[in-house]
C-alpha cells in the first residue's frame, strides 16, 4: 500500500472501485431477486439429536438454495470484476487501457467477445460452491455433535460455530479465488497478464498447476506476510 501511494498517490489505492462497487450492486440485487422468485419454504429449527436426519436435509436443502443464489448472483457480476481486476493491474506496467466501466466494456467486447466478460469464473464458483457446502456441514455437524443441548451458553456457541467455520474454510478456498483474479487478467493485452510477469495460461487449470509448482497457491493469503517464490528464495535480495 505504501509502495502504491509513493507512485501513484492516496488515490491509486482506489483503482478499480467503481466496478467493484457495481459488481457488489449487482450481486445484492441479483440475489434478492433470486430469493423472491424461488423462495425456501421455512422449516423447523431442529437441534436435537433424535432428528439429526431431519436436520441434515434442512441443512442440504438451505445450503442448495443458498449455493443456487450464490451461482446466479456470481454469473451476473462477474463481468464487473474482470473489469475491476484489469483496472488495478494496470499499476504494474503504467497503463490506462481500462479507464471507464463503459469504454472497458467495449473494448473487451472487441477484442474477447461476449466470453472474455467470464474469464476466470469457473474457479470462483468452485470456489463458492465448496465454501458452501464445507461452511454449512461442517457447523451442522459440530453444532450436533460437539455441542450439548443441556449446556447453558450451547445457543450462543452455534451462533458463532458457522462464523468461524467461514474463516478456516475461506482460507482452503483461496486458491479459486487467486486462480479466477489471475485468469481474468491473463493474456488480455496488460503487461501484468503476459511474460515475463505471468506466462500465457491456456486455462484455469493450467494456472492451477503452474501456481501449485511454484508453490504459490496461497499467494497473498496473508495480510502481514509476503510468500516469496520458491525460485527466488535461493538468490539474495538487494
Amino acid at each position: 500500500a505504501r509502495h502504491i501511494v509513493e507512485v501513484d498517490g492516496k488515490r491509486g489505492l482506489f483503482r478499480g472501485l467503481t466496478p467493484r462497487l457495481i459488481s457488489s450492486t449487482l450481486s445484492t440485487i441479483t440475489r434478492g431477486s433470486v430469493k423472491k422468485a424461488f423462495p425456501l419454504e421455512d422449516m423447523e429449527h431442529v437441534s436435537n439429536k433424535d432428528d439429526v436426519k431431519t436436520s441434515l436435509r434442512k441443512v442440504v436443502r438451505e445450503t442448495s438454495h443458498e449455493m443456487m443464489m450464490q451461482c446466479v448472483s456470481r454469473v451476473v457480476s462477474h463481468p464487473l470484476h474482470v473489469i475491476s481486476m484489469r483496472c488495478m493491474v494496470q499499476f504494474v506496467g503504467r497503463e490506462v487501457k481500462y479507464s471507464g466501466v463503459f469504454s472497458a466494456i467495449g473494448r473487451i467486447f472487441k477484442e474477447e467477445g461476449i466470453l472474455g466478460f467470464f474469464v476466470g469464473l469457473v474457479p470462483h464458483i468452485l470456489g463458492d460452491v465448496i465454501f458452501l457446502w464445507c461452511c454449512n456441514l461442517l457447523a451442522h455437524f459440530i453444532n450436533t455433535y460437539a455441542v450439548d443441548d443441556n449446556f447453558s451458553q450451547a445457543s450462543v456457541i452455534r451462533s458463532y460455530t458457522k462464523f468461524v467455520m467461514g474463516i478456516a474454510v475461506s482460507m482452503l478456498t483461496y486458491p479459486f479465488l487467486l486462480v479466477g483474479d489471475l485468469m481474468a487478467v491473463n493474456n488480455c493485452g496488460l503487461r501484468a497478464g503476459l511474460p515475463p510477469y505471468a506466462p500465457a495460461f491456456a486455462s484455469w487449470i493450467h494456472c492451477w498447476r503452474y501456481l501449485s509448482a511454484q508453490g504459490q497457491l496461497f499467494r497473498g493469503s496473508s495480510l502481514l506476510f509476503r510468500r516469496a517464490p520458491i525460485a527466488a528464495a535461493s538468490f539474495p535480495i538487494d
